[in-house]
């Protein structure tokens, strides 16, 4: 099953824009795919505001974020993979949601190819779903 991140960075989006506020997105900028201004990271980490009006060209995609924005007067373009996305939320009350590490991509399964066929699923039954609690 593909991820759920990016749906719902998309719907926490558009909730907080609904309700007239600012949307935050936390991003971990460690990764060498993340394409933000580096002299604004702190700690391996940027904040980013992604409002209608402080943006142009936003994408909220499946699998990256992407759009311009000024940094200090200089237009930048901006492509943060959507995994390394960590929260996004309400810049004035805080209200949002924060995603855990093991959200991260799962390999693709495998495909039966050259390899064989696929191993096969334990017969102890299926994994039971699990919900977190975010704070």
């Amino acid at each position: 099953m593909t991820s759920s991140r990016p749906y719902l960075i998309r719907a926490i989006y558009e909730w907080v824009v609904d309700n007239a506020q600012t949307p935050y997105l936390l991003v971990d900028a460690e990764d060498e795919n993340v394409q933000v201004p580096r002299e604004y990271v702190q700690d391996g980490r940027i904040v980013l505001n992604v409002s209608p009006s402080a943006v142009a060209g936003l994408d909220l995609g499946n699998d990256y974020v992407s759009f311009s924005a000024r940094f200090g007067g200089t237009p930048r373009e901006i492509l943060v993979p959507v995994h390394r996305v960590m929260a996004v939320y309400s810049r004035e009350n805080g209200q949002g949601m924060m995603f855990a590490e093991e959200d991260e991509p799962e390999p693709p399964p495998p495909d039966g190819g050259e390899d064989g066929p696929a191993p096969e699923k334990p017969s102890g039954g299926a994994r039971r779903p699990s919900l977190k609690v975010v704070k």
